[in-house]
């Protein structure tokens, strides 16, 4: 896969980033991180430049958020943790605990983790599913997510920049910070819901 993502940046350059990233909103198994930190090493050595792949990266998120927010807000709750939790989701590599944990986070920590949540992996592409379920308003949800995304696409694709040919070690770093960032979304879902359930008793 990581192959195949270099070659379309390669070929189509901003438009590729674009498409990319929206796709990758829509199915987490494709790495952002790689798109990002490749996109920043290809300003180094092309005619792209760092403000053009956070722009397009950018659109790409903004894009992909606004179809899973519709996602949520039109299809009946029941349905969509059915189709996501189901053989359809399993296809698109979703787990149905990731798809509970970004409702959690939102039902909990409300409409700020729509902006939080863009720095948390799998988390930062279904938390749109919940903003749209829950109804907020698209105004906030729209610079919410502008302002989470565009943060995390500048870190990454100017790490890519900054480290050139070396770009692929900024992914080992990242593994390391999704593992982190996976455990404690881990630990913060379990002790929510000792305390839910300790208030219901």
């Amino acid at each position: 896969m990581q192959q195949f993502i270099m070659e379309i940046m390669d070929r189509f350059g901003y438009m590729g980033i674009f498409l990319l990233i929206l796709t990758e909103n829509l199915f987490p198994p494709i790495p952002s991180e790689l798109i990002l930190t490749f996109g920043g090493f290809m300003t180094t050595y092309t005619g792209m430049c760092v403000p053009g792949v956070i722009a397009a990266s950018t659109a790409g998120s903004l894009a992909g958020a606004v179809i899973l927010y519709y996602a949520g807000r039109l299809i009946p709750a029941e349905k969509l943790r059915a189709i996501l939790e189901g053989r359809w989701g399993k296809n698109l590599h979703f787990q149905s605990e990731d798809v509970r944990d970004a409702e959690k986070w939102f039902d909990t920590r409300g409409k700020g983790t729509v902006f939080f949540c863009r720095f948390v992996p799998i988390i930062r592409s279904l938390i749109s599913i919940p903003a749209g379920m829950g109804g907020m308003r698209m105004g906030p949800f729209l610079i919410l997510t502008a302002a989470g995304s565009l943060l995390w696409n500048t870190a990454l694709v100017s790490a890519g920049a900054i480290m050139g040919a070396s770009w692929e070690k900024v992914l080992d770093l990242l593994r390391a910070y999704s593992d982190a960032a996976i455990l404690g979304i881990g630990a913060v879902a379990l002790a929510g819901s000792i305390l839910y359930f300790g208030k219901i008793k």
